[in-house]
């Protein structure tokens, strides 16, 4: 029989899981626009682009203007942040004390960081992932400390 799970540590996993989706697919796209950048800059610099949407030009010359070193390291450093986020949710899904330790001392250490960005400028998405990372920090100090 399965084991019941609290409905808090389950929002923690989905959450988790979907953010190690989306490092997981940002690593993909700067690896792939890091193999076909001699290829975006030629197409940036086409006529097609010419008066056409500006937010693909926006995307375009935000990425051809990122040197190819930088888009190596970043989507690798994105990388191994989406497996190590991915460990965490599958540990916390089996509620190893582990995973709680590095995920309470991960979350930890990403709030000043996210404090001095909302300091700089506040923004919806900002804000949310502000009070979620509380959220699953609270959460998980208050669910280590029963067991």
């Amino acid at each position: 029989m399965m084991k019941k799970r609290p409905p808090g540590l389950i929002a923690i996993v989905i959450y988790k899981g979907f953010v190690a989706l989306l490092l997981t697919a940002t690593s993909i796209v700067l690896l792939l626009a890091l193999k076909k950048h001699d290829t975006l800059v030629t197409f940036s610099e086409s006529y097609v682009l010419e008066g056409k949407r500006e937010i693909i030009e926006w995307v375009l010359g935000k990425i051809i203007n990122i040197k190819p070193q930088t888009l190596k390291i970043s989507g690798i450093s994105t990388g191994i942040y989406a497996i190590v986020t991915a460990i965490e949710a599958i540990g916390l899904w089996y509620e190893r004390t582990w995973a709680k330790i590095l995920v309470i001392g991960l979350v930890s250490i990403s709030i000043p960081p996210e404090i001095y960005e909302l300091i700089k400028g506040i923004s919806r998405l900002k804000i949310i992932v502000f009070l979620i990372n509380i959220a699953v920090l609270y959460y998980l100090i208050r669910h280590f400390s029963k067991h």
